[in-house]
Parts: structure tokens; C-alpha cells; sequence
């Protein structure tokens, strides 16, 4: 992927009140060994969380895709503290479109039910729609994953469909993965939606 300035797609940090957003570093390793450990996220079992051993591995195949052009990886910083919080990426990336999927999250425990995933996905939605002039941003996740359906469907995501058998979960079992999107039609009222869940008491 080109660094160029004028490349939209190149890396770029995000920020706001909740969340910072910044590119992949190899730098982040020990804040994002630190962040994973958090709840333990790769516990799960329909996720593909990093553990913290396999993390110098997940930001090198992070890396290497976006060198590829296919992904942007970034680090989540918990704007407040400044401390690493998770993971996200621009992935699956379609120049054509352009199309980007917003995937490959994952959060410290102490960070899930805040503001921080709604403004990290604010961010992440108005720089691929107001910036990148995406057709469309796709979000996915095991079909199993109820948390995640029902917190990509809140903030006014569409169900295109579910893949069959689309892979493996990391313990062999087949997975079923549904494919939300929000298109360019639908970001003001998306919008108006983020920002009014974000204003709420918390």
C-alpha cells in the first residue's frame, strides 16, 4: 500500500473524546500484550483474538497486509489514560469501490460497555465515508457471536446475508459468518444515531 499523502488509504490516526486511533506500530507490542490480557479475550471461542504470545505475530501479519494493500490496521488507545485498549482495521479492502470492512476488533476488558467502540466505529464510518467515499462498509462476525450482532445492529448496520460454512473457528468447528453493511445512503442517519448514543449518560 502506498504512504503517499495523497494515497486516502494510507495510514492516518482518528481521534476523539473516547477513543484514539493510530497506525500499527511494532512499537505497540507490550501495550497490546498488556491490553489482551484484559479479560482474555482468546478465550472465546468464535473469536480471533490474539493471545498474548501470538501478538509480535498477529501485528506482523496485520503489517504485511496493509504492505499488501488489502488492510489498515490500527492501534486503539483509550483516549483518557493513553493507555492501549484493543485492535480494529480497515479490511478486505476494494479501491474499485471503493469498499472497505471494518473487522479484526478487539477490546481490553475495561474499555467494553463504553463510549469507546461507539466513537471508534464513528470515526472509523465518517473517515470511510466523508474521506474515502466508500460505496458501502461492511461489518462481519461468527453467526454465534450475539454480542457482536446485536452491538454492529445497534449502531444501524444491515444483515446482507449469512455465509455457510464460509471457514474454521480456530477449534476446527465450521463457521457461519454474517455479513452486515451500512451504504452511503444511510451514513446522516447512522451518523445522527452514533452521536446521539454517544451524548447519553453513562
Amino acid at each position: 500500500m502506498s504512504t503517499s499523502p495523497d494515497d486516502p488509504l494510507s495510514p492516518v490516526a482518528l481521534a476523539g473524546r473516547h477513543v484514539r486511533l493510530e497506525p500499527l506500530s511494532r512499537d505497540h507490542h507490550d501495550g497490546l500484550v498488556e491490553a489482551v490480557r484484559d479479560g482474555e479475550p482468546w478465550r472465546l471461542w468464535y473469536t480471533s483474538v490474539p493471545p498474548p504470545e501470538g501478538m509480535g505475530q498477529e501485528i506482523e501479519r496485520r503489517l504485511g497486509l496493509q504492505a499488501a494493500g488489502s488492510m489498515l490496521p490500527f492501534t486503539v488507545f483509550d483516549a483518557p489514560t493513553g493507555r492501549i485498549a484493543g485492535m480494529t482495521t480497515y479490511m478486505n479492502i476494494d479501491r474499485a469501490g471503493p469498499r472497505v470492512e471494518i473487522g479484526s476488533t478487539w477490546y481490553a476488558g475495561r474499555v467494553q460497555r463504553t463510549g469507546l467502540n461507539t466513537e471508534a466505529k464513528r470515526l472509523l464510518l465518517a473517515h470511510a465515508f466523508d474521506t474515502l467515499d466508500c460505496l458501502a462498509v461492511e461489518l462481519r462476525t461468527h453467526v454465534l457471536n450475539r454480542e457482536s450482532r446485536r452491538a454492529i445492529e445497534r449502531i444501524g448496520a444491515k444483515l446482507d446475508g449469512v455465509l455457510r460454512c464460509h471457514g474454521r473457528a480456530k477449534d476446527g468447528s465450521l463457521r457461519d459468518t454474517c455479513v452486515y453493511s451500512i451504504v452511503a445512503s444511510e451514513w446522516p442517519a447512522v451518523r445522527a444515531n452514533l452521536e446521539w448514543m454517544l451524548a447519553q449518560p453513562r
